[in-house]
């Protein structure tokens, strides 16, 4: 019998054993996708035919001899990311029609490698909130439970979650693949800043811009161990590099738990965080000390309360986001952020409104962020923090339908509405200066509901959390599937 809810390396030995076809689970996934997606709404572009043909393709290739590192296994791509004879809207009504004609490098490489494209998953507008929720394909729900976000923009963590799907790659530049991973109770890599190409996403040709910062696309899965099986295939440079450059990641710093160096990130003061939340970083903590780990609470010094990093980290992105639009809509943008009155709001604004100097001076800034982290990094291995304030929130109705209108919402911690934007700053530790960090789930809350952390790792190390996280899975468990779709 197949286990649909098996990690992508048990299945993939499983096919390698033919244990069971390609077809056969390719034929196992669309059929709990068409019995179970109406009660979430994730595999919202779907490919069911040439995902048959491509796993009898498969099948047909394994009989010969052949052997590729993903050869038959089925698995689902994020819908920003271009497939072609696919459509692209990125949630965007204008966008709906457009059907992509290039493959994205993401999409070409684990098709090389023998992947079986079942479709694409769902994402908010833009790509810019931690739910969901489009005018073109709906809202996605959480399989642990259904009234509470899945997390975003890579919806496709619930794919994973309620067994749909085999591996999902996403993108990431406010926790889009951390927090899904974070709120479904699946693992999710961001990888190192220049570790995989970044171009592939949105209703354009994958042509490379080199004034990209911040943003990267990385794997989903069920395991670590399935997290760098696709980073190894996925890794490399982007087009026109590849000529010549070739990506050697080194391997983990260390064999066993016992020999990590790891620091436990003391939380701001200005930051809230659910207490249950508080409590897994801590047990984790202390079954990490009891293991033999070396221990300590620490960030590097130049982070200070970390406000003057989030207020860097707040103008990147914002610049990045209001690139996208026409002026007049990032005008508006910057005019309801900097009616919040806020420090962050205000460079939120800054942001929105920078000029091409402004962007090269921030860029100045961050390299100052980015060194204190090598810095910090010669004497410890792993950086533990949280990767979300709280588990998965109750749905929202955002006022508008990107990120800037989180400037007004809120969201339930400890009780106490906070801010709905504040949820940025835990992707932020390792985001602007572009370190991997690997989520990963460590139980569940009293309520039922996943709860997470992050292992930040050395830059161009992305081998160290993998590793981190799949020894950690063997001390407190991992993936666990959600009730409710065993059938």
């Amino acid at each position: 019998m197949i286990d649909p809810f098996a990690s992508a390396t048990a299945l993939l030995q499983a096919l390698r054993g033919k244990k069971f076809s390609s077809l056969e689970l390719t034929d196992l996934y669309i059929g709990r996708i068409e019995r179970h997606d109406a009660k979430i709404n994730v595999v919202v572009v779907r490919d069911f035919e040439r995902a048959r043909a491509a796993a009898r393709a498969a099948d047909a290739a394994r009989s010969r001899g052949e052997e590729r590192p993903l050869l038959g296994l089925p698995l689902t791509l994020k819908e920003s990311i271009n497939v072609r004879g696919l459509p692209t809207c990125c949630g965007v009504a204008a966008w709906k029609d457009f059907v992509s004609q290039h493959d994205a490098p993401a999409t070409l490489r684990v098709q090389a490698a023998g992947g079986v494209l079942l479709g694409k998953t769902n994402i908010p507008v833009g790509l810019a909130d931690w739910q969901s929720v489009n005018p073109v394909y709906g809202r996605t729900n959480n399989p642990w439970d259904l009234a509470r976000s899945p997390g975003g923009s890579t919806g496709g963590a619930a794919a994973l979650a309620a067994g749909f799907s085999a591996l999902e790659v996403g993108s990431d530049i406010g926790g889009s693949i951390r927090v899904p991973a974070a709120f479904c109770g699946v693992y999710g890599h961001r990888p190192s800043d220049t570790a995989l190409p970044r171009s592939g996403q949105f209703p354009l040709p994958p042509t490379p811009n080199p004034a990209v910062v911040m943003g990267v696309q990385g794997p989903l899965g069920r395991s670590a161990e399935d997290l760098e099986l696709a980073l190894d295939l996925l890794a490399g440079a982007d087009v026109g590099e590849d000529v010549a450059w070739k990506l050697a990641l080194p391997p983990a710093r260390a064999a066993q738990l016992k020999d990590f160096r790891v620091a436990i990130l003391p939380p701001p003061p200005w930051v809230p965080l659910d207490a249950e939340i508080e409590a897994g970083l801590e047990r984790v903590a202390a079954l990490l000390g009891s293991l033999g780990a070396q221990l300590r609470r620490a960030q590097p010094p130049e982070m200070g309360d970390w406000r003057e990093h989030y207020r860097l980290y707040r103008r990147l992105l914002c610049a990045m986001m209001a690139a996208r639009v026409p002026a007049a809509e990032s005008a508006r943008w910057a005019q309801m952020q900097r009616a919040v009155g806020e420090e962050f709001a205000r460079a939120a604004a800054e942001g929105t409104e920078a000029s091409v100097s402004d962007y090269f001076g921030w860029l100045l800034q961050r390299e100052k962020f980015r060194a204190a982290w090598r810095s910090f990094f010669l004497d410890c291995d792993i950086v533990l923090a949280p990767i979300t304030l709280v588990p998965a929130f109750a749905h929202l109705e955002l006022a508008d339908p990107l990120l800037v209108s989180a400037e007004y919402a809120t969201v339930d911690i400890n009780g106490k509405a906070e801010r709905y934007v504040s949820q940025l700053f835990p992707p932020s530790i390792a985001t602007l200066a572009g370190q991997p960090a690997t989520a990963f789930p460590i139980g569940l809350s009293k309520g039922g509901l996943p709860l997470a952390l992050q292992a930040i790792g050395p830059y161009l190390e992305d081998r160290t959390p993998l590793r981190f996280t799949a020894l950690l899975a063997k001390e407190i468990g991992g993936f666990v599937a959600p009730p409710g779709f065993a059938a």
